[in-house]
């Protein structure tokens, strides 16, 4: 059965996907068993939790090892093993959840292993005899695992959108940082760059889930996962709240989860992103020349702490106002001092002077 597109969104099935990940030694019985084609039901669960569904079947309790389970698959009833994979717990147990739970496996095994994870605490993964197929029961959630060469294959596709995307942000981010410090940003700037964040944050999430299945076979698209999403994150929350209608942090924490929760095309609408941010719909992005407060600047400079960052523009106010500011007025900040204010005036001059050179190209794309 083929999951649905968005069931790795699910918060238990990524904790279920990463305890069975290549890497553990979980996954090794499984890999065993497919090549022993013996094919299993293995219940992870706690004791309290599961004992209304168990029947018969040898106790065990003993430290989990892989050759034990596929030892104890070669017998035709379930292997119970606690939550955390540690132990073993039962093997040869009959499964016997309530009939009346509705399935849409047709094989026993399969059915049995629905409805106990639709019944019961308990995470059922089944490996199919015949076709080398591992399929997850958490919930009211199905999963088939992927090949580990499908799921590479994605995460490098995924990788390369990634790269593009991360790409298109740097150089709309690049020229809003130019035209904030020259005092001629637009709402149509800040815009772009909140949408092209959105994308490209999207799209690590869609790679992190590809990582976690993957586990120890993915370390070298973590490596370059890793390299293309620093900053992506912090720069959307300083973006947002730079340009919000609204100040306060409760507000700034909504328009960040409605924002990730846009579907694809209104995130493409610029007029909805507008509206989220709190500006009317009917506002010209183009015409409309707006003024940040100074989160996303201010947090470029090296050694500012996130607390003096959110004390400057608390006084100041503007990003303007900063900029304006000479050493002896940053230093009335509280934590700033003469030695870090005018650490702080430094950075942003240079800052003024690197994104006012006519060769940077990124501010003309």
């Amino acid at each position: 059965m083929s999951p649905p597109a968005d069931s790795r969104r699910d918060t238990a099935l990524l904790r279920a996907l990463k305890d069975i990940a290549p890497g553990t030694e979980i996954r090794m019985a499984i890999d065993d068993i497919i090549r022993g084609r013996t094919g299993a039901l293995i219940v992870l669960g706690d004791k309290d939790d599961i004992a209304p569904v168990l029947s018969g079947g040898i106790e065990i309790d003993m430290e989990f090892s892989a050759k034990h389970v596929y030892e104890l698959a070669k017998m035709d009833g379930a292997i119970v093993l606690d939550r955390a994979a540690k132990r073993i717990k039962w093997a040869n147990v009959q499964l016997v959840p309530d009939a009346d739970i509705p399935s849409r496996e047709t094989g026993t095994r399969h059915r049995s292993a629905e409805r106990t994870a639709r019944q019961v605490k308990a995470l059922c993964v089944t490996v199919s005899a015949a076709r080398d197929v591992v399929t997850l029961y958490q919930g009211e959630t199905i999963y088939q695992l992927e090949p580990i060469r499908s799921l590479l294959i994605k995460a490098n596709q995924a990788l390369a959108t990634l790269e593009t995307y991360r790409m298109r942000l740097d150089q709309v981010s690049h020229r809003l940082l130019s035209r904030e410090l020259a005092g001629t940003a637009t709402l149509l700037d800040a815009l772009v760059v909140i949408q092209r964040a959105e994308m490209a944050k999207r799209m690590v999430a869609e790679i992190e889930r590809h990582q976690i299945e993957l586990g120890d076979e993915g370390r070298l698209t973590e490596m370059q996962l890793r390299e293309l999403s620093v900053g992506i994150k912090p720069d959307r929350s300083a973006v947002v709240r730079d340009y919000m209608v609204e100040t306060s942090p409760e507000t700034h924490r909504k328009v960040l989860d409605r924002l990730g929760r846009l579907g694809g095309e209104r995130l493409l609408r610029l007029e909805d992103l507008e509206v989220l941010l709190g500006y009317e719909r009917d506002v010209n992005p183009i015409d409309t020349i707006v003024e940040p407060r100074g989160y996303r600047v201010l947090s470029r400079i090296p050694g500012l702490s996130q607390v003096l960052v959110e004390r400057l523009v608390q006084h100041f106010g503007s990003l303007s106002h900063v900029l304006a500011a000479t050493p002896r007025e940053l230093a009335v900040v509280s934590g700033l001092g003469p030695v870090r204010s005018r650490e702080v005036y430094d950075s942003l001059r240079r800052m003024q002077e690197y994104f006012s050179l006519p060769q940077q190209s990124q501010t003309r794309q």
